[in-house]
Formats: structure tokens, C-alpha cells, sequence
């Protein structure tokens, strides 16, 4: 089943946002084997889309369209592909009723344009949308079925889950059925992981794929099999292989499984609590942290010791310290976790200390050195770390070194340092 993914705006082809939408779609069509071979965008203009549309007919069998659903002038997805089809648009007496109670709920009139959306080209199948006023539609064709969806993220990945892939599923018939999943893995590079699952035997039916998103690297293990219990079991036990051979390297699965996601389960799972104090990172640690629901449960706080003043004051860094070894060095950073584990109650604490850049750095201490800290009830230990990067990278990555090194604590792992990184010493 060939398959083109269609997104639609003006914002799109200006980049005023990122089109996050393709990429969800293709890894949702990979559930049902369909093959995505092409992905375009088009300007909000009834000859260009006209043109999109006609060109994805003659060349694909499934067209997902992304965008356009909306009330206003420039929302021109419905028309416009029921006039290439020379279909009517039909008023769906039921969709009208619904956006009518929708804005009533809110204490809200429809406003006139709002009635638009209930329009659909003749003969097309409704795909209601429980998260906003748009619904989608789907419209078979000569040469393909088109599923019409919203742009909006929430809204479109509701409508795919919910309505479009039970209906992909009719549409493929017999056949292999594919699942895939993302090994999520911080600490070494592409590559070298390819070359360490080289001779892995991850059983009939299965392929990989690789994928860098900084700070990580994905492993994507694809199983196709002849049923979905087929194809699950399959996925399931090559990622049991991948996972006995990386270890410690593999750290989460799936989109949702985030570091800070992972560490935050395994500090409940144990009982214990983290604290933070944070100078080159300026409260992103903390923030990475408590972007977990449920957090309280394991975060004590955090201190931005920003200033010498502040180590000093707030987290007790000697002042002799600081003098010999200055704020960017082993024994501050030693310091400022002690300090911080001490003063909140903490079973952890953490810190960062270094230069991001782009200005600040020396010969001895250049631009991307950083030293992260830990500390428990029986050790502190420091690490320094060299990062090649520009300055929101080099504070991305401190973070999450920082993080995965308690991470690995609690599993009984030994740190690692991240390929991105040399260590100086």
C-alpha cells in the first residue's frame, strides 16, 4: 500500500513552525505496513492544492492530508478537494448540530463561518473529532482514499489513532502486519551502536533502523509479521535482545519514556529523593525534573548558585575553595551537591558547574568545559566533561549527563562519559 503524506498551510512553507505532523504520520503508517514514499506541502492556494491533490491520486493509494479544516478564509482543504473529485459539498445536518452545542457549552454563539465545517464532499465517510470543532473525512477516489485531518497536533493524532488507522487496516486487507518501537540510548554514538548489534540475531521478520535526536540516539526495531501477534511477539523479543546486549545504554522506549520520565519512576520506585543546584545549567536541570507529572513525590528543590555568593551562602562552599579552584573546577562542584543534598534533605543531590560559552573561556578552562557533581549518603564524586557544542547544547547535554549518572546509581551502573565529551584529565 503506497501512501503520501499531504500537510497543508502557508505557516508550513514560510517555517513558522516546525511540521512535526509528517513524521507522526509516517511512523503511524508503519503499524500498518503501508509505505510512505512521498511527503509534500503546499501553500493555502486552491490551484496549487488542486494540483497536490491530483498528483497524490495518480501515484499513491492512501493520502493522508494534514490541515485546513478550520472556519476561516484561508481553510480551503474540503472545498477544494471536492471540486478536483467533482464531488458536491453536502451539509452533514448531525456535524452542524454538534459544533452548535460545542460553542454552547462554553456559554459561546457560533459565529457563521463556524458552519463551513460541517460541509463534506458527496459520498465522503465523517471522521469526528472529539478534541475540537473540525472533523475530518475520508474520501475514496479512482486512484486513492484521501483522510482529511486536522492540523492541529492533539486534534490530528486522536483522529489517526481513533479513526483512520482501524479504516487503513479494512483498506490493507490480508497481509503482513508491522510494528516498531524506539530504543531510546544516551552514550554512544550511531555508528558504534550499529556496529554493536551487527552480528545480533533478532529473529525472522525483523529490520532495524537508526536515528540521532541530540542528545540521544534511537534504535528502531521494525517486526512485520503475519498477524499482529505475530508481528508484536516478534517486535517484543528483539527488543529483549537489543536491550541484553546494550545494557545500561538503552535507557527508555517509545516517545513518552524521556530521561528525566525514567530517572523520576526510578527514584519512586526506590523511595528516594533528588535536589539540584545548578550554575552553568540555570535551573534547566530543574526544570527537565519537574516537567514529570508526580514529581513532588521525589524532587526536593533546587538552588541557582549562580554567583560565587550564592555557592557560598546558600549551598556552603568554602570561600578558600572557590579561591584556589575557582567556581568551574572538581572540588566546587563536589561542593555545591554535597551542599545542596545537605540542606534540602535530599538522598541525591546534583550539580553543574562550567562555561557554555560562546565567551567566557580560557586556555585552561575553554569554552564547553563542565563539571557535574553527585552526591549520596556514602560518596560525592565530580566529573569533568569537554563539550564541542554551542551554548543551549552544551547546557542540553550537561543535564542530561547529569541525569543519567543518578540514573545509573540506582540501577548499580557504573557512570559512563557521553561520546559527545573528552574527559580532561
Amino acid at each position: 500500500m503506497k501512501a503520501e503524506v499531504l500537510t497543508i498551510g502557508d505557516e508550513l512553507l514560510r517555517g513558522e513552525i516546525v511540521d512535526s505532523n509528517k513524521s507522526f504520520l509516517s511512523d503511524r503508517l508503519l503499524t500498518v505496513d503501508a509505505d510512505v514514499r512521498w511527503h509534500s506541502s503546499v501553500l493555502d492556494d486552491p490551484a496549487d492544492m488542486t494540483d497536490a491533490f491530483l498528483r497524490a491520486a495518480g501515484r499513491a493509494d492512501v493520502v493522508l492530508v494534514s490541515g485546513g479544516l478550520g472556519p476561516t478564509r484561508d481553510d480551503l482543504t474540503i472545498e477544494v478537494l471536492a471540486h478536483t473529485f467533482g464531488r458536491k459539498l453536502v451539509t452533514d445536518q448531525d456535524t452542524l448540530e454538534k459544533l452548535r452545542a460545542f460553542f454552547a457549552r462554553f456559554g459561546r454563539e457560533m459565529a457563521p463561518n463556524n458552519a463551513k465545517q460541517a460541509n463534506f464532499p458527496e459520498g465522503s465517510e465523517i471522521l469526528p473529532n472529539p478534541e475540537g470543532t473540525a472533523p475530518g473525512c475520508m474520501l475514496r477516489t479512482d486512484g486513492a482514499s484521501f483522510f482529511c485531518m486536522p492540523g492541529v497536533p492533539r486534534e490530528l493524532y486522536r483522529m489517526m489513532d481513533e479513526q483512520v488507522l482501524p479504516r487503513l487496516e479494512a483498506l490493507r486487507g490480508d497481509g503482513q502486519v508491522a510494528r516498531a518501537t524506539l530504543l531510546r540510548t544516551f552514550g554512544m554514538g550511531e555508528s558504534n551502536l550499529d556496529e554493536a548489534l551487527t552480528d545480533l540475531d533478532l529473529g525472522e521478520g525483523v529490520t532495524l533502523g537508526f536515528r540521532t535526536a541530540f542528545p540521544d540516539n534511537y534504535v528502531r526495531p521494525l517486526a512485520r509479521g503475519a498477524t499482529a501477534e505475530e508481528a508484536q511477539a516478534r517486535l517484543a523479543r528483539a527488543c529483549d535482545a537489543i536491550q541484553m546486549r546494550l545494557g545500561a545504554l538503552v535507557y527508555g522506549e517509545g516517545a513518552t519514556e524521556t530521561m528525566e520520565t525514567v530517572l523520576g519512576r526510578l527514584l519512586q520506585e526506590r523511595g528516594k529523593t533528588i535536589a539540584v543546584a545548578e550554575s552553568c545549567t540555570g535551573g534547566l536541570l530543574g526544570e527537565r525534573i519537574t516537567s514529570v507529572p508526580g514529581a513532588s513525590e521525589w524532587f526536593r528543590g533546587g538552588i541557582i548558585a549562580y554567583s560565587n555568593e550564592v555557592k557560598i551562602q546558600q549551598l556552603g562552599v568554602p570561600e578558600a575553595l572557590l579561591e584556589e579552584h575557582g567556581a568551574v573546577s572538581e572540588p566546587v562542584a563536589a561542593a555545591m551537591a554535597q551542599g545542596v543534598r545537605e540542606r534540602l534533605g535530599a538522598d541525591f543531590g546534583i550539580s553543574t558547574t562550567g562555561i557554555s560559552g560562546p565567551g567566557g573561556g580560557s586556555d585552561e578552562k575553554p569554552v564547553g568545559l563542565v563539571y557535574v557533581g553527585v552526591a549520596d549518603a556514602d560518596h560525592v564524586q565530580a566529573r569533568d566533561m569537554l563539550f564541542p557544542f554551542e551554548r543551549p547544547r552544551n547546557r542540553a547535554v550537561t543535564t542530561q549527563v547529569a541525569l543519567d549518572w543518578v540514573r545509573r546509581m540506582l540501577l548499580g551502573e557504573e557512570p559512563i562519559a557521553t561520546r559527545y565529551a573528552r574527559r580532561r584529565s
